[in-house]
């Protein structure tokens, strides 16, 4: 199953998707600049590889969450380098880095 739902953040609209995969459900919440996800997907990726760091990508990733409310709460594990034109760093929390992109 997937839903999308307009998220609320202090006032600022986002978008959260969750996508029931077996065994796992990916998180993300996002807006026109960026994201932040669960650790299924790889924020690595768009740092190591040329053509897609070209890309600019704004993206942050958290481990161990199962809801969009744990995912607005953990510390973002890793990030993309283009998300630290925003303020982003390791270690804050989703909602932080997503108010920095609002």
């Amino acid at each position: 199953m997937i839903t999308i739902n307009p998220l609320e953040v202090d006032g600022m609209i986002f978008t959260a998707v969750s996508v029931e995969l077996p065994k796992t459900t990916l998180l993300t919440i996002s807006n026109d600049i960026g994201y932040i996800m669960c650790a299924a997907l790889d924020v690595d990726i768009f740092n190591e590889i040329p053509k897609l760091k070209e890309r600019e990508v704004v993206a942050g990733r958290a481990v161990g969450v199962r809801t969009i409310e744990q995912l607005l709460h953990a510390p973002l594990e890793k990030i993309t380098d283009a998300s630290k034109a925003y303020g982003w760093e390791v270690g804050m929390t989703g909602k932080e880095a997503l108010l920095k992109i609002s």
